[in-house]
């Protein structure tokens, strides 16, 4: 079970707004740029270290890491651990959940791995939310 802190939630709250903000635009939602100095590439996963580099679409909920990227309709969600150990499902759908409170688990569609989890929800959906409600 996930205990965010005061500064999780307001991360995860400016996290939410930014994308508002990128749809509204229609702007293309987009991994930060990679930096060797910091993201370090993994053998086993694409994607592992994607969002430690500062952006406006990812943050952190205890153990574990979110980034968000997307395109004209589609949002894709990375969650992975701060550790980089294995990661089950269900540890991810507890940071999906955080990261989109009012969001049904039913409207994200889940792409499993082991390292990292992967889901995607519909620009739609998350303007249909009360959390992005102006």
């Amino acid at each position: 079970m996930l205990n965010p802190t005061a500064p999780e939630q307001a991360r995860a709250a400016e996290v939410r707004q930014s994308v508002l903000t990128a749809i509204q635009a229609n702007e293309v939602i987009r991994l930060p740029d990679f930096d060797p100095a910091t993201s370090l590439s993994s053998p086993e996963v694409a994607l592992q270290s994607v969002g430690i580099e500062p952006n406006p679409f990812g943050g952190s909920v205890g153990d574990y890491r979110y980034q968000l990227e997307g395109e004209e309709d589609l949002l894709h969600l990375i969650v992975t651990r701060l550790d980089n150990r294995p990661l089950t499902v269900e540890e991810a759908r507890q940071v999906s959940a955080f990261v989109f409170p009012t969001v049904p688990p039913g409207l994200m569609w889940l792409k499993p791995g082991t390292v990292t989890q992967h889901f995607y929800i519909g620009h739609d959906i998350l303007l249909e939310s009360h959390e992005f409600a102006i």
